[in-house]
């Protein structure tokens, strides 16, 4: 329920005190008029419980192939984004190692590792077509959250079951289901690489889950799950995905690979890596997810989230970034078990609308639990069978086969020995992340360097990495409408109310100043404390009447959760029924929802937003302080050419000093793409003015401005006074 505050006479002529001043009228507020007429609490729908993953994530309809194709564009890079992979970082040779042969009946079996990045290593196990002439197509299967991965055993107890349900034929394929699908697709005439996720069989360098994380949560030297970590994107589900664009670069290397014919396909968390590889690596032509891909339950592990990544987006989203290529979807009676009736019809249109509906199929087995037993598999070589080409006569029927065993299938051997020591565990985390930071460091400063013979890789780069993270541009806000005391266009020298805008019904407390003489423009003043820092004196209110006094409109405004005094975090959501570090990553939270930063940001493109509707377009956006300063920029830089004139006090404020991930000025991503100095460099090239307090410090503004021939546009000054008068021409 919204209330509505109305001012009568009397409190409105105690609220607007009039001192002349050569003609002019300068509207005076004191703390008690303003805050006993403050506006009831805001019923925002952001003021709502956290998104999570166990909640709803149904498709965004698109209704053209153009809309398409601009939503998939943005599906892949606020994935790419999300994974620390925009730009993506330098592939290092891998140096892969493939010995131990096991020879089969008709199929052999090699033992594989490599490196993803130097010293890190990818293993796995690698089938081939015995007795046929290549070149082969080849299917990656990364296994998912099974015990101990392509080792994976279900048992004889659990086997006996799974017979008698219908599940599996024989013991051997149920029992090693992982193997089973290799052997069968390598019998079948593919090349298969079964690699390890991250903690997993022979992956031993870095542990899948851990139970701790906060001994690396550090300003140096940091670990993942740290917030250094997730300043620059750093996480554990970019490092297998990472891992999975390994394994694609490895399997094109081989000789009897046919790179044309790639295909990927995995369950549970294997699922989930295969949807994210088959969205964003072109080389992928045929891709089925099992058991994962729903509009419920979006993954559970810190493999399977990371900050960014499910806003505005769900998993049915990401599947369909791999259309119009052929995709396959199974579900079963676990999170899945709506897929047929939610999110997969969804999908029937779009691949409908694309004219390949006959690359979409889905399996809908719910009469089982989470699985990928011989029924789905049946269905997989059926669709591997179909889009590739092989063949095979179908029904395809399993045959017996001889499982591995671990000594025979492990990569590490008295010959090759497991990494140790300081390659892995901490010191192997900190010098991964180490080099991931360099790397990715050393790339941007070579687009900061070029950025005068070619400014578009800085605009991809740094501003699609923003893009992303801010989630909005002011062109994006939609209708807003007006909620106040008095009809909007009532004759009044205050306007006080609530802007809503309409697509969400996000909130904004929102007040108005007006000159008494005709108004030359408006200046919207940002402040680190909302409406209540008009209500004694103090710079808000004495900048807000030299601008009066020049006859501009002054716009104030409460920012989001700015008026609560006792809000001094931001609300986090972790996984319950344990304190186990994995369970507490802040993926978990800023995987599903805007940081309370980005909201804020959002609030400031709304108040513009509604001032351009009612044709009064800003004129002068002002920030002050180590809160609205960085959001004004932050806001700014979303405005394109909008003709605002910019002036700011950042008060020295770097993202990368924060140091947890519940602070209210914590952003995912923020340090990665150059911290404020990026941001004000994207509001190239409208005129900005920035309060320095210590010397120079926003080179890369600088430069841009610099390379755009603007640069008499970026002003910098130690006074405040110097940065208004530049701003307002007095």
């Amino acid at each position: 329920m919204q209330m509505h505050i109305f001012l009568n006479r009397q409190v409105l002529q105690r609220l607007v005190m009039s001192i002349t001043v050569t003609g002019v009228t300068l509207i005076c507020s004191s703390a008690e008029e303003v805050s006993n007429n403050a506006l009831s609490e805001k019923q925002d729908v952001r003021a709502k419980t956290l998104r999570n993953l166990n909640g709803y994530f149904p498709f965004k309809p698109v209704e053209s192939i153009k809309q398409w194709s601009e939503r998939k564009e943005a599906i892949r890079r606020r994935i790419l984004v999300s994974q620390g992979l925009w730009p993506m970082p330098t592939r290092v040779d891998i140096n892969a190692v493939i010995h131990g042969r096991i020879e089969r009946d008709d199929y052999t079996v090699d033992r594989v590792f490599f490196e993803s990045a130097p010293d890190h290593y990818v293993t796995g196990s690698l089938y081939r077509p015995k007795g046929k002439r290549g070149p082969f197509p080849a299917v990656l299967s990364p296994h998912g959250h099974w015990s101990q991965g392509r080792f994976y055993d279900a048992g004889e107890q659990l086997i006996e079951r799974e017979i008698q349900s219908g599940a599996e034929l024989d013991e051997v394929g149920g029992r090693f289901p992982i193997q089973a699908r290799a052997v069968q697709l390598a019998r079948m005439g593919c090349v298969v690489f079964v690699y390890d996720m991250t903690g997993n069989a022979d992956s031993v360098q870095i542990e899948h889950r851990p139970a701790r994380w906060n001994h690396l949560d550090r300003q140096s030297e940091w670990g993942f799950m740290s917030v250094q970590a997730d300043l620059r994107l750093q996480n554990m589900m970019g490092l297998q995905t990472w891992n999975s664009l390994r394994a694609v670069d490895f399997v094109t290397t081989l000789e009897d690979v046919d790179s044309n014919r790639i295909g990927v396909t995995g369950a549970s968390g294997g699922g989930t890596q295969t949807m994210i590889l088959a969205a964003i690596d072109e080389r992928i032509s045929a891709s089925m997810p099992c058991v994962m891909v729903s509009t419920a339950m979006q993954g559970g592990c810190t493999c399977e989230n990371a900050p960014l990544l499910r806003i505005d987006q769900g998993n049915i989203d990401i599947a369909a970034a791999f259309a119009p290529k052929p995709l396959g979807l199974v579900a079963a009676d676990d999170w899945t078990v709506e897929l047929q009736e939610k999110g997969f019809p969804d999908l029937v249109h779009l691949y409908h609308m694309l004219g390949k509906r006959n690359h979409l199929s889905g399996a809908f087995h719910t009469e089982f639990k989470h699985n990928y037993n011989l029924i789905n598999r049946r269905e997989m070589y059926a669709f591997f069978n179909r889009h590739f080409g092989l063949g095979i006569k179908e029904p395809i029927v399993e045959r017996y086969y001889e499982p591995l065993l671990r000594e025979e299938a492990s990569v590490w051997t008295e010959q090759y020995p497991a990494p140790n020591g300081s390659r892995v565990g901490d010191a192997h985390e900190i010098n991964l992340l180490r080099v991931a930071t360099e790397d990715s460091e050393s790339q941007i400063a070579k687009i900061v360097d070029q950025v005068s013979q070619d400014g578009k890789p800085f605009d991809k780069v740094i501003g699609g990495g923003w893009s992303t993270i801010l989630g909005r541009t002011s062109e994006q806000v939609g209708e807003v409408r007006w909620d106040g005391e008095a009809d909007w266009e009532a004759a009044s020298l205050v306007k006080r109310g609530q802007l809503i805008r309409m697509i969400d019904h996000e909130q904004v407390d929102f007040l108005m100043w007006q000159p008494t003489h005709q108004s030359v423009g408006v200046a919207v003043l940002i402040t680190n404390g909302g409406l209540k820092d008009f209500e004694t004196s103090g710079p808000s209110s004495t900048l807000r009447d030299r601008l009066l006094k020049k006859n501009y409109s002054v716009v104030g405004c409460d920012l989001l959760q700015q008026s609560d005094d006792t809000e001094k975090k931001q609300p986090m959501w972790y996984q319950p029924n344990g304190d186990q570090g994995w369970k507490r990553f802040s993926g978990y939270t800023y995987g599903y929802n805007h940081s309370l930063f980005v909201k804020r940001v959002h609030d400031v493109l709304t108040v513009i937003g509604y001032l351009k509707q009612k044709g009064q377009d800003p004129t002068h956006l002002i920030g002050l302080g180590q809160v609205a300063g960085p959001i004004t920029v932050a806001a700014r830089s979303q405005m394109g050419d909008l003709n605002v004139n910019m002036v700011v006090d950042l008060d020295d404020f770097a993202f990368a000093n924060l140091k947890t991930h519940d602070h209210p000025m914590f952003v995912p991503g923020a340090v990665k793409y150059l911290d404020v100095d990026g941001l004000l460099a994207l509001c190239a090239p409208s005129n900005v003015a920035v309060l320095n307090h210590s010397g120079n410090l926003f080179p890369t503004a600088q430069k841009v401005y610099d390379s755009r021939d603007n640069a008499e546009n970026f002003f910098q000054s130690s006074k405040m006074d110097d940065l208004i008068k530049h701003s307002i021409g007095e």
